[in-house]
């Protein structure tokens, strides 16, 4: 009959395995040890590192200011008020409200033309009303206002 073949394993030793790696990875890895290096005496330079040092000395005491501090009536309107706003934008078609946006700087350079000239004459405001581009505006502007209106509206009737 046939004997088994032993077979010894020598110990994993696990310890000795990690120096090993370690001893080898600044060779390996030179390029990201040192750089990780400039990162870390940047954030030194900075003085990143002695706040991120606070945070972790004071963690509890900073989370029940930061909870305290959004508990506030304030804090939650203000949350609400940045949620409205960003479904808002969302809302908006890009294409129109970067025509507003272009809108705004040439409007303000009107205004501060006619801030420093004299005002318009009679004639020169009736020729203003006619133009195409104030109704255009005006247009806008009213529906804007019919909107808020129909809204505000609403809101008292179920108030």
């Amino acid at each position: 009959m046939a004997e088994p073949i032993l077979l010894e394993t020598p110990m994993r030793d696990a310890r000795e395995e990690l120096r090993l790696k370690l001893e080898h990875a600044p060779i390996e890895h030179a390029e990201a040890v040192l750089a990780g290096f400039e990162v870390l005496q940047g954030l030194h330079d900075q003085g990143l590192l002695e706040l991120l040092r606070g945070v972790l000395g004071g963690g509890g005491k900073i989370v029940d200011i930061a909870v305290d501090t959004a508990n506030t009536p304030e804090s939650i309107r203000a949350i609400r008020n940045v949620l409205v706003l960003t479904r808002t934008l969302g809302a908006i078609d890009p294409e129109q409200l970067e025509k507003f946006a272009q809108a705004i700087p040439e409007a303000l350079e009107g205004a501060a033309r006619v801030q420093q000239s004299d005002p318009p004459g009679f004639w020169k405001v009736v020729g203003i009303l006619r133009g195409a581009n104030l109704r255009r505006g005006l247009s806008v502007v009213n529906g804007l206002l019919e909107a808020w209106g129909k809204n505000f509206s609403a809101r008292n009737s179920s108030d």
